[in-house]
Order: structure tokens, then C-alpha cells, then sequence
């Protein structure tokens, strides 16, 4: 049977029209803001609070991954599938792809194989616009930034040594990290050192993730730091009146994207910040959403459970009051290879005793998400390079530490697939109620937080910071920021900050370069090791692979 590849499959589905999906979820058609017949903007209004604490929330995370990825989007798709064929109304609740991804390393992202969201061109590109809102958000702030440096009305006397804030661009481009501006005389700024983020590293993507309604978020812009005088005062958005232009700009962004899997069953897309520098999942806004329109919702958080679903249980529920009820952690034999020693070459090699020793670190997750109190699921995402032995020591290994793990077939079969899955999760979800809880409070002080994380989560022994960090320490504590969540920006291939530490590493330190402030997204981040908020392509990016034609059919999107 020749291979068919993700876009192909999704370019032979035939769409429903959105009013069909919204008609699922009970909404109206007049209540639907269409843009063309298959993705429609939902209003906030449809948002209903005490649904959203009466339905049940989903989470699904993974093992830390292989370069790859080890296929959450898939499964989460492929989840939702599963629970509405076992007679579950549900949603996937997901974020919206990145083009740095995209054209860089790892290709779309909406799923894959028979488990994907579509119109899948369309959110693997321009989507909705809701990135290129975000990022004319941004940049309209750096040119009134700018702008005002060299007015002589209502000058901010801004030290230009001090921004912090800087443009963004939805690409990975490295030679944008450090750039020089305001060059060419005296009519065209002043210069000065300034740089670009990627656009889901930007904090204008983590505010609108974190708003609760409109006029919450501009509130939020107007809360963001950008710098300070030349008389030591800090400077916020809202002093260059910046907030309701942004928010205009914004005013469409807000509003969660609805549309469909392979099998016609309700997606809300929405946000996108990355979770190895962002908070990695989507918005409050979407996710209340999902919950106030169906009895589950399947929803997903970035990389390993370090990081996306650290952040999406500390920062995102704490703050929004939700409350978890079931963590399905994606495993690969694939990736517990990696994390038994195996080399790049045999991933795809079967060996017992890599996989063996790689449980080490997918049993560490397990450890990690029941400090939540939640209890996990583990979905095995089958691979064909899989062998039975391997399957079944994972199944074994799990159920001695009271875990269903059940093997996925999301990708090839669908929601036939992942009936067991979906089983097992109803099970915990209904057997098994417990109420989340955070491991760390916001009212903690900074450092004590950056530890709990570290140590908790990591299994780091201790955390050390430079000297510069010392300083980012002490002016958040001048600023009065003390009671920010904490936005760890990590390595997503390791527990610690050393990238080449794979499986489950003991007896390490991490080290805290500096410490970012996101005041409108209410959040500090601190920067472990050498990580960068704007990625570079790889030597060989996904775009050379992709063509289209004539007819305007894309190939090699995936």
C-alpha cells in the first residue's frame, strides 16, 4: 500500500459546512463570524461560566521528545475522535501552528494521518490572521517606542539603554536576534541595539492567552513593561497610550476559530505561544469556550510535561480557575529509545533494554503529574517500528504504578483507533475525581517558585543564578512583581538545562542566566542555559520540500 501522506489525506476529505459543526455544539448560525465556509470566529458571549466548571478538561502532554515531536496534536485529535465514538459530546481545544515550525523543522501542525484538523492548509498558514494581529500588535508598540524617543511632545524621556520590548516576525530567522536600528540620520530615529522575538515568544501572543475577556486584555497591554527613564521610572504601554490602539488590532484575534477533524467533530483553535520560551497552550478564552459547548474537551500542551503542562497547571488553571481532571502523557517506543541511549540511527531499531532504561524518564512525568493530583493516562502513539515486546513492557511497567497505558492508533485508524484510549480516560475521569492542585502558589516569592519547579518538576538539586539574574531579582522585587506567576524558558529535550541530559538526570544544577518580565501577561521568565526566543532554520528546512501548482494545490505541507 503506497504511503499517503498528511496533506494528501486531508485534501481528500470532503468539508462540512461550519454551520453543520457549530450546529453540534448547539450554536446559531447567526452567531458565527464565517470566514468562507469551513472556520467561523465564535463570539465570547457563548462563553458560560458555570458549564465550564460543571465539564470535564482533558489534558494531553508527553515524555520529553525526540526532535520529531512524539505526536500530541495527533493524539489529541484522535482522543476527541475516540471519546465522540464511545458517545461523548466533545471537543479539541488546540493552538494555532506557528511558520517557523511550518517551514523549519517539523512541518505542519494539525495532526497527522487520519487524526488531523481541517481545513489543514489553511491553519498550518495564514489561518484566521490572528498571528498577523498579534504581531502588528507588537510592532505597532515598538514604532511608538521609537516614535517617542525623538519626539519633542509628550516625550516619555526614555533611556533607549533600557527597552526591554522588542518587534517580532512569525519566521525563524536568526539573524534578526541582535539587530541595530535608527540608522541613516537624524530623520530616521535614534539609533540603537534592538532585536526580534519569534511572534508566539512575544508577549502581546502570552497576553492574549491569558485574557479573560476584551476588556481584560487591554488592560493587560496597557501593563506591559517596556523600560525605563532616564531618572530610573519604569515605563508601561498604557504611558504612550498605546492599549486601545492595540487592542483594535486585536479585536478579532480574541475570538476562538472553530473547525473540524477528519470526522466532523468540533475543533476551537486558538493562540499559539511556544512552550519551551511561552507558556505553550492555548488560550483561556478558547479552552472556556470548549468547555461551555461540550461535556469534554481534549486540549494539548507544548513539548514534555516539564514545560507545557507544568505551565499550563501552575500558570494558565491557577489563574483561570479551571480544574483537570485526567493528563493523557504521549509516549513513543521511539522516544524511550532515545532516552535508553540509543543513537539517532536506531530509533527506529527495536532494543528492549534502551526502552527499558529510557522508562526512567516517562515514569519521572507520571511522578510529576500526580504531584498535581491528577491522575495520568499514558497513550503509547504506535509506530510501525514498534514490536510487541516493547509494547507490552511499557503496558506492564505502567500498570505496577497503577497507570492505564494504552496504545494509540489515532493516526492510521482514526477515532476507531483510540476507543481504548478514550476508555481508559473516561475511566479516570469518572472513577477517579480528585481536585487539581497547583505545586506552587503566585503569592510565593520568585526564587522560591523558580525552585519549587526546578527541583519538583526537573529533579534539578539546586538552582543557581548569574549575575545578571541577580539584578533582573532584585528589580522585579523594586517593580512590585514579586507575586508573577513563573514561565520557565528551558531546553524541551531534557529535565535539566543541559540539552545532552537525556532519560531521567540526578545530582544537577540549573542555572538561571536572567530573568524576563511579561507584567501584561502577569508572569516572569526566567532563561535557563541558551535559550532563544527566535530560532534559527534548520540546514535543511521543511520548505524545500513543499511545491504548488498551477491549480493552487500545495504539496509537502506536512
Amino acid at each position: 500500500m503506497p504511503h499517503v501522506s498528511d496533506i494528501e489525506i486531508a485534501q481528500q476529505k470532503q468539508l462540512v459546512h461550519i454551520r453543520d459543526i457549530a450546529a453540534k455544539l448547539n450554536i446559531p448560525e447567526d452567531d458565527l463570524e464565517m470566514y468562507g465556509k469551513h472556520k467561523a470566529k465564535l463570539p465570547l458571549r457563548l462563553i458560560d461560566e458555570e458549564k465550564v466548571k460543571q465539564n470535564n478538561l482533558v489534558l494531553v502532554t508527553a515524555l520529553t521528545p525526540t526532535p520529531a515531536g512524539e505526536g500530541k496534536t495527533t493524539v489529541s485529535i484522535g482522543l476527541t475522535e475516540g471519546l465522540n465514538k464511545i458517545g461523548k459530546q466533545a471537543t479539541v481545544v488546540l493552538r494555532e501552528p506557528s511558520l517557523g515550525p511550518v517551514f523549519g523543522i517539523k512541518g505542519g501542525a494539525a495532526g497527522g494521518g487520519y487524526s488531523q484538523v481541517v481545513p489543514m492548509e489553511d491553519i498550518n498558514l495564514h489561518f484566521t490572521g490572528d498571528f498577523n494581529a498579534i504581531e502588528k500588535a507588537n510592532n505597532l508598540l515598538s514604532a511608538l517606542i521609537d516614535n517617542n524617543l525623538q519626539s519633542r511632545v509628550n516625550n516619555l524621556n526614555i533611556d533607549p539603554r533600557t527597552i526591554l520590548w522588542k518587534r517580532v516576525i512569525d519566521m525563524n530567522d536568526r539573524s534578526l536576534r541582535n539587530i541595530t536600528i535608527g540608522l541613516g540620520g537624524t530623520g530616521n530615529g535614534i539609533p540603537r541595539e534592538d532585536g526580534f522575538n519569534i511572534t508566539p515568544a512575544s508577549e502581546v501572543m502570552a497576553i492574549l492567552c491569558m485574557a479573560t475577556d476584551f476588556d481584560n486584555l487591554k488592560e493587560r497591554l496597557g501593563n506591559i513593561f517596556i523600560g525605563f527613564t532616564f531618572d530610573r521610572k519604569p515605563v508601561f504601554a498604557r504611558d504612550l497610550k498605546a492599549e486601545n490602539a492595540m487592542a483594535i488590532l486585536l479585536k478579532d484575534a480574541i475570538k476562538p476559530n472553530l473547525v473540524q477533524t477528519l470526522e466532523e467533530n468540533p475543533a476551537i483553535i486558538h493562540g499559539g505561544p511556544f512552550a519551551n520560551i511561552a507558556q505553550g497552550t492555548n488560550s483561556i478564552i478558547a479552552t472556556k469556550m470548549g468547555l461551555s459547548l461540550s461535556d469534554y474537551v481534549v486540549t494539548e500542551a507544548g513539548f514534555g510535561a516539564d514545560l507545557g503542562a507544568e505551565k499550563f497547571l501552575n500558570i494558565k488553571s491557577q489563574y483561570a480557575k479551571l480544574n483537570p481532571k485526567c493528563v493523557v502523557l504521549v509516549a513513543t517506543i521511539r522516544a524511550l529509545r532515545h532516552h535508553g541511549g540509543s543513537p539517532k540511527e536506531e530509533y527506529n531499531t527495536s532494543n528492549l533494554n534502551y526502552v527499558k532504561e529510557g522508562f526512567k524518564n516517562l515514569e519521572k512525568h507520571i511522578e510529576n503529574i500526580r504531584k498535581f493530583n491528577i491522575e495520568p493516562v499514558v497513550a503509547i502513539n504506535n509506530f510501525t517500528s514498534d514490536t510487541y515486546e516493547e509494547i507490552k513492557f511499557v503496558e506492564k511497567r505502567c500498570s505496577e504504578l497503577g497507570v492505564h497505558a494504552v496504545v494509540s492508533e489515532g493516526w492510521a485508524k482514526g477515532g476507531e483507533g483510540t476507543r481504548n484510549l478514550a476508555t481508559a480516560v473516561v475511566d479516570v475521569v469518572e472513577n477517579k475525581a480528585t481536585q487539581y492542585k497547583p505545586i506552587y502558589t503566585w503569592d510565593m516569592p520568585i526564587k522560591d517558585k523558580i525552585a519549587k519547579i526546578a527541583k519538583e518538576i526537573y529533579g534539578a538539586k539546586g538552582v543557581e543564578y548569574d549575575n545578571k539574574a541577580k539584578l533582573n531579582l532584585k528589580r522585579i522585587d523594586r517593580l512590585g512583581f514579586n507575586d508573577f506567576a513563573v514561565c520557565m524558558a528551558k531546553t524541551q529535550k531534557s529535565f535539566s538545562d543541559n540539552d545532552k541530559l537525556i532519560g531521567r538526570p540526578e545530582d544537577f544544577i540549573v542555572t538561571v542566566r536572567e530573568i524576563e518580565i511579561a507584567a501584561g501577561a502577569q508572569f516572569v521568565i526566567p532563561i535557563l542555559g541558551k535559550m532563544m526566543r527566535m530560532p534559527g532554520l534548520p540546514s535543511k528546512p521543511a520548505s524545500e520540500n513543499m511545491t504548488i501548482d498551477n491549480n493552487g494545490k500545495i504539496k509537502g505541507l506536512s
